[in-house]
């Protein structure tokens, strides 16, 4: 089964998730929206394929927000929104989760704090996902779109949703020791600076907990598969409540 895998920009990867993934049997198709020498200047034309042309999308984080809504943010949302209206399963990291929230009809807003650095979850689904830690890179938070279940959150914001087939996390349970230096080389330092972390500690702590992290990461993609995306496309949340979340 094919795979549409959105990579927003050059410095990013599908990493532990991509790799599962591809241990389950899918072909990993890769988009990369925005090219190294559009970083700062993302504003590009991007064709999208057609949902249908997958069994399934994974839509991953991005140094942008997507209140943004430029050509290529809107275009996103359709497919997503079109994936979800064909039951195509999507699973949204990050950016990812907040654009499928948005697309599904929900929103975004500023969190009250920039995340960067490990979390712990309070869930309701530890089948679907875990306590963690998992590690955070965001300063926006989505507000679930209508008949989404908040399955995991903490005191800055809804960290998991489910809404029928597709699924949005805010952490991000794909990344590598690599890609999180190649984010604080680019523009990750400052942000560290004005949140008070230090990148080093941070990648060394990634480095040294790199075991636990793939295994997260598989444990929450296996769960994805074998869970929500087995669900029947018609099918709505598990008790069809829906929270709105504010830290």
């Amino acid at each position: 089964m094919r795979a549409l895998v959105i990579v927003h920009d050059h410095l990013s990867t599908a990493g532990h998730i991509g790799e599962r993934l591809a241990e389950r049997g899918f072909e990993l198709d890769e988009l990369l929206v925005v090219p190294a020498e559009r970083y700062t200047t993302p504003d590009v034309e991007v064709a999208f394929p057609a949902a249908e042309d997958y069994g399934l999308i994974l839509t991953l984080g991005a140094p942008w927000s997507v209140a943004r809504r430029n050509a290529w943010i809107e275009a996103e949302l359709a497919l997503l929104r079109s994936a979800h209206e064909a039951g195509i399963p999507v699973l949204g990291i990050c950016f990812g989760g907040q654009a499928l929230a948005t697309a599904l009809g929900g929103d975004i807003e500023v969190a009250p704090r920039f995340e960067l650095g490990w979390s712990r979850l309070t869930t309701d689904a530890p089948d679907l996902v875990g306590a963690g830690p998992w590690f955070q890179f965001h300063g926006d938070r989505w507000l679930l779109p209508p008949g989404a279940r908040e399955v995991a959150r903490n005191e800055f914001a809804s960290q998991a949703f489910v809404c029928g087939r597709s699924w949005g996390v805010q952490f991000h349970p794909e990344l590598t020791p690599e890609v999180l230096q190649a984010w604080f080389d680019e523009d990750g330092t400052a942000i560290a600076a004005e949140v008070g972390v230090d990148p080093e500690r941070l990648v060394a702590e990634l480095q040294a907990d790199l075991p636990a992290v793939r295994e997260r990461a598989r444990v929450l993609v296996d769960a994805f598969l074998d869970q929500v995306m087995d669900r029947a496309p018609e099918e709505g949340p598990n008790d069809g409540t829906q929270s709105h979340m504010s830290a």
